[in-house]
C-alpha cells in the first residue's frame, strides 16, 4: 500500500475513506466529490456504498456529478458563494434554472437494472 496510501489509486483511496466512515459510525457525513476521478463502473459501486452509508445520517454532499446527489432530500445550488436554487432533483429540473442546465450538459442517461441516473458526459 505504501506510506499514507501513496500507491493506491484515487478510486481505492475513496473506497478506503468510505470504509473508515462506516467503521466510525459518525452521525454526520461530509462527502466532497466522492465519485470524482473514477470510471462509471467504480462510480456505481461507490454510489451504492454511499447510499447505505448515508441511511439514518445527516449528510452534506459536495458534487458536480448530479448522479451523486440525485436522491438527496434537499439540494442547494451554490453560485458565486450564494444559494442560487434549492429543492429536490425533480423540483430543480422543473425550475429550468442552473441545475437543469447542468443536467442537460450531463445529458447521457443510462438505465441499468432499473436504475436510471444522469452520468457526467
Amino acid at each position: 500500500v505504501g506510506e499514507r496510501g501513496i500507491k493506491l489509486s484515487v478510486g481505492e483511496k475513496q473506497r478506503v475513506s468510505i470504509a473508515r466512515a462506516l467503521l466510525k459510525d459518525a452521525p454526520i457525513l461530509i462527502l466532497d466529490e466522492a465519485t470524482a476521478s473514477v470510471d462509471t463502473a467504480t462510480e456505481k459501486l461507490i454510489q451504492e456504498a454511499l447510499d447505505r452509508l448515508m441511511q439514518g445520517r445527516t449528510s452534506f454532499v459536495i458534487a458536480h456529478r448530479l448522479s451523486t446527489i440525485r436522491k438527496a432530500s434537499q439540494i442547494l445550488v451554490i453560485r458565486h458563494g450564494e444559494i442560487a436554487e434549492r429543492g429536490t432533483h425533480d423540483e430543480l429540473l422543473a425550475q429550468d434554472g442552473l441545475y437543469a442546465k447542468l443536467a442537460r450538459i450531463q445529458n447521457t442517461t443510462f438505465i441499468e437494472e432499473g436504475f436510471e441516473r444522469i452520468a457526467a458526459a
